[in-house]
């Protein structure tokens, strides 16, 4: 686990992805400067090209120079869209190996932690910088948590679809999309014996099956401890409706498996996009009348 930061320590926003102005991140500064600390913008905010901010060299490296510089304590995804799995093969973890820091996103950013995660380490999926204007106070008191060493756990509301039952495993995971994209590469993710979040965000519902049917086809489904499903956010259909909404095509694809399973958990494309720390080893209790997750 990265240590935990302190006031008066400095977070670096980066852009790993889509292109961003400085101005759009003025709430997420804002936010960290309540918290008693320092900000400092990476060359790529402000930076274009075509979608992107900036050349695959630029954003890697962006985020090389902020891993490598120790008096940076975190780094903070601008953004997400796509463009960090360009990145990722450039980016040299020998010096964060030494002195691991937070880093932090989510959708996009899922290549990092689970590439992150494989080294051994921690990472907070958490909202972007230029989420926090629309984002919940608990999903930012959440980051603020973990960040400052304070103990993260859940209590979420049933729903008609869990599978009851108690695990205990490392936390992996992240955008759905992004897990499936990047199988077969060294950034994949290990599921054997992990505990698996997902979510997503506008995808159509046939693609949704076919990703939860690859997952099941090549065995990591069967590895699992438990599956946490965060928010399956506008989605959408065909002229000729596939005839599931994506919870349903989730549980279709998980109902035999006989591990705990917990859906519309506050994390993913949502305004409550509490903070869960991939890496970190929890305990997921599902009965029947709430979802606990608490993270050791």
């Amino acid at each position: 686990m990265p240590q935990n930061l302190k006031k008066g320590d400095t977070v670096a926003i980066v852009a790993t992805a889509r292109k961003i102005d400085k101005s759009t991140l003025q709430s997420g500064i804002k936010l960290l400067e309540s918290w008693g600390l320092k900000v400092i913008l990476g060359k790529t905010i402000g930076m274009e090209h075509d979608q992107l901010a900036g050349a695959d060299w630029q954003r890697a490296t962006d985020f090389q120079e902020m891993l490598d510089n120790p008096s940076i304590k975190a780094i903070w995804a601008a953004k997400g869209g796509y463009g960090t799995v360009r990145i990722v093969d450039r980016i040299d973890f020998t010096k964060f190996k030494k002195n691991p820091k937070w880093v932090i996103g989510f959708s996009d950013v899922t290549v990092l932690h689970s590439h992150i995660n494989k080294l051994g380490f921690q990472t907070l999926h958490a909202m972007m910088a230029i989420s926090t204007a629309s984002a919940t106070t608990a999903a930012k008191e959440s980051l603020r948590k973990v960040l400052f060493g304070e103990k993260l756990s859940y209590a979420i509301p049933y729903h008609k679809f869990n599978k009851l039952g108690q695990a205990k495993g490392e936390l992996v995971g992240g955008n759905l999309s992004v897990l499936y994209s990047i199988q077969g590469s060294v950034s994949e993710v290990n599921f054997k014996d992990k505990i698996l979040f997902i979510e997503d965000l506008d995808e159509y519902l046939y693609h949704i099956d076919r990703m939860m049917t690859n997952l099941k086809r090549n065995g990591s489904l069967k590895n699992l401890k438990g599956i946490i499903i965060g928010g399956m956010t506008s989605m959408n259909d065909n002229t000729i409706p596939w005839g599931k909404d994506a919870l349903e095509i989730i549980q279709e694809t998980v109902k035999e498996l006989g591990i705990p399973v917990a859906y519309n958990f506050p994390a993913g494309h949502i305004k409550d996009n509490r903070a869960l720390i991939l890496g970190g080893t929890i305990t997921l209790e599902v009965n029947d009348k709430e979802t606990k997750v608490v993270f050791e």
